[in-house]
């Protein structure tokens, strides 16, 4: 897919991401979809209400009546879907930064679309062949009020609130500015924790910090968890489909750890485990330990959601999915990220173990990850880069997969690099029990690419 990458569609707005763009996808699904209604929603981004407007409008022209769901987190616009058996398009480029906007594509399950769901979406972006409908064919929209509360309760019946109670847990949390601000703060009250916030007001400036949840944009959580004496902190990206978590130190979980911590707790003998191919030793190790099978796939949401359906149409359990990334799966709830429903599963690991969190995922940190990016200007420039990759892996003495970029396995360690699917950036992974062995293999594959430049 060239124009829905790993997660549906991204860009800088005014640039790669138009209200041209919007119309045409909109136009587009329209036509695969042929439903008579069809939700829009979108996050807190600035562009959200004239881009949602325009996605609306040209829904409508097609003759779909349209649910207006306003700002709703991605699981909850999933939910709602589910809800009233209706697809939907959303306005969200989640974790990127504020210049950006994207379009995430929900089927009328609840789940985002596969692979090939986007394929058949983009063969009539590229057409670019609207049918309108006549003037009294004409659909209408209506505000639909009410989905966040209505999302948050389902959240609550699905999730052991007595547990969690019990545990008395103090929680700081950081939405970031995103959907999230709308449901996670009550959401995690309401589970009977005390609930301490930062950049929790919905402001699509993003001015407490930048949307995406990685360790250098969270150092007003830690404090935060320090200050307060906090049981753990929890952090969500743009459209809260992420949860990312600080333990009571202040230190933060690299998200493989977190991931490792949840499968162990779900997994039995036989399952599976669908992940990405830069799949952390951390999961590798856990589902070992269960005894349960891991399948990889390329890096992305709409990857996994593909696969997942795939084993489970064929008779596995698949209890839990997701990457590194804090967008983590419980299929059997529901198959999409939700980072709301990700954060109680972690409360309910603490309630369970009755310990502190540095202790329930010490188990699941002893590898170290470095991830570096490397950001391009045009085509020619990715080429370049991506020529420069493929050589030095074919060169180097290790085993090579190629599911998704190139992934180097050196058996004491692995790196891979690989094309950001949402952004305009080449991204080295690597991973090794020693630190500076990770780092190392980061930093040469990286002064190789920058020379080829």
């Amino acid at each position: 897919m060239q124009l829905f990458g790993s997660s549906g569609t991204r860009g800088v707005v005014g640039e790669e991401f138009t209200p041209d763009l919007v119309r045409r996808v909109a136009s587009a699904v329209a036509t695969v979809w042929d439903a008579d209604r069809v939700a829009v929603a979108r996050d807190t981004r600035l562009s959200g209400g004239p881009l949602a407007d325009v996605a609306a409008g040209t829904l409508a022209a097609a003759g779909a009546d349209v649910d207006r769901l306003g700002v709703v987190p991605t699981p909850g616009v999933a939910y709602y879907c589910a809800r009233e058996g209706v697809p939907a398009v959303h306005l969200t480029a989640s974790h990127n930064p504020p210049a950006y906007n994207g379009i995430k594509l929900l089927g009328a399950d609840g789940t985002e679309l596969s692979v090939d769901g986007y394929d058949a979406v983009e063969t009539r972006v590229d057409a670019d062949d609207a049918v309108l409908a006549s003037w009294d064919g004409v659909g209408e929209a209506r505000r639909i009020d009410g989905v966040n509360d209505d999302y948050r309760a389902d959240l609550l019946a699905h999730a052991d609130r007595e547990a969690i109670a019990a545990a008395d847990l103090t929680v700081a949390l950081d939405p970031g500015h995103g959907a999230g601000s709308l449901v996670s703060p009550a959401f995690l009250r309401e589970l009977g924790c005390a609930v301490r916030t930062v950049n929790a007001d919905p402001d699509g400036h993003f001015p407490g910090r930048d949307s995406e949840p990685v360790a250098e944009n969270l150092a007003a959580l830690r404090r935060l968890v320090r200050t307060t004496d906090a049981d753990v902190g929890i952090a969500h990206d743009g459209d809260a489909d992420r949860a990312v978590f600080v333990d009571e130190t202040g230190t933060f979980v690299d998200g493989d750890t977190s991931l490792a911590a949840l499968a162990a707790a779900e997994l039995t003998a036989g399952d599976v485990v669908v992940s990405a191919v830069n799949v952390s030793q951390r999961l590798v190790d856990a589902v070992a330990d269960a005894d349960a099978e891991l399948d990889v796939t390329p890096i992305g949401s709409t990857h996994i959601v593909t696969r997942v359906r795939e084993r489970r149409r064929a008779g596995d359990r698949v209890p839990i999915a997701g990457e590194g990334n804090g967008g983590v799966f419980y299929p059997e709830y529901r198959l999409t990220r939700d980072g709301a429903y990700v954060a109680a599963k972690f409360l309910e690991l603490l309630a369970d173990a009755d310990a502190p969190a540095s202790d329930v995922v010490a188990p699941f940190t002893d590898y170290h990850f470095v991830r570096e990016d490397l950001t391009y200007d045009d085509a020619a420039e990715r080429a370049t880069l991506l020529d420069a990759a493929e050589a030095y892996a074919r060169e180097a003495d290790a085993a090579l997969e190629t599911t998704d970029g190139y992934r180097l396995d050196y058996g004491d360690a692995w790196v891979l690099v690989r094309p950001s699917g949402t952004e305009p950036k080449v991204r080295i992974y690597a991973e090794a029990g020693d630190a500076d062995r990770a780092a190392a293999l980061a930093t040469d594959l990286r002064r190789h690419l920058d020379a080829a430049r």
